[in-house]
This record gives C-alpha cells, sequence and structure tokens, in this order.
C-alpha cells in the first residue's frame, strides 16, 4: 500500500523521468528515429500525466508544505517555485498541441511549436525534483 507520504518521492521520481525521457526524446529525433522518438514522447506524456494525477491527489489530502529552509534560500526557493508553477500552467496546451501534431505527422507545425514545448517542458520537470529536494530532502 503506498502511504500519503510516499506522493512527493513518487511525484519527484515522475518528475525526473519525464526529464530523462524528454532528452531522450530529442536526442533520437535529432537522429532522425521517428519511431523512437514518437514512443519516447508518447511515454514522457504519460509519465507527465500520472505525475499530475499524483500531484493533485497528494495535496488534496495534505495540503501545501512551506519551504523549511534558511531565509536566504527562501528567495531563491521561492523564484524557481514561481517560475515552475506559471510554466506548469502555460506548457500544459502546448504539450498538448505538440502531441497533436506530431501523432499527425503535420511535421513542420510540430516542429514549430516543440522547438517552444521541450526546453519549457524540461524545465519544469527538472525544477519539480529541485522543488522536491529543497523542500524534502534537504536537512536545513
Amino acid at each position: 500500500m503506498i502511504a500519503i507520504t510516499d506522493f512527493p518521492a513518487i511525484n519527484a521520481t515522475l518528475n525526473a523521468t519525464s526529464a530523462v525521457l524528454l532528452f531522450t526524446g530529442r536526442q533520437l529525433i535529432a537522429r532522425r528515429r521517428i519511431e523512437a522518438h514518437k514512443r519516447t514522447m508518447i511515454t514522457a506524456f504519460i509519465t507527465s500525466t500520472l505525475f499530475l494525477c499524483c500531484y493533485l491527489y497528494y495535496h488534496a489530502h495534505i495540503g501545501s508544505k512551506h519551504f523549511p529552509g534558511p531565509n536566504p534560500w527562501s528567495t531563491i526557493y521561492f523564484t524557481i517555485l514561481f517560475t515552475h508553477t506559471i510554466l506548469a500552467v502555460v506548457i500544459v496546451p502546448m504539450i498538448l498541441m505538440s502531441l497533436a501534431r506530431g501523432l499527425k505527422r503535420q511535421d513542420a507545425r510540430h516542429r514549430a511549436i516543440a522547438r517552444f514545448t521541450y526546453p519549457l517542458w524540461l524545465y519544469v520537470s527538472v525544477t519539480g525534483v529541485v522543488i522536491y529536494w529543497m523542500l524534502y530532502r534537504i536537512h536545513w
């Protein structure tokens, strides 16, 4: 049985997995391995969707966690959190548009949005892991 207290680590693992998949997918398309890129990006989408479901479940039951670190670090934490949160909202329609265009093989239109989607999605995934470490793993 998964305890509610396990969810932050699960969420960080899902974010890290998404980041690795995104990076891998980018490398695959650069090598023109289209089918492998497609499978990898669909897996990244599923992983990010699972993250979102787990994140919402956890916060619906626990609420928010306050930053436990010392004051000088709080500015860094809140800057990362702010940019992460804003971009996490902005990136959802971009991901859906990129995925739809890629699956329909609208390659030029897919590339046009994916060049922005990729770095933002990667940033959100990586900063999600950083936020987890700052909240739960660093012993301030």
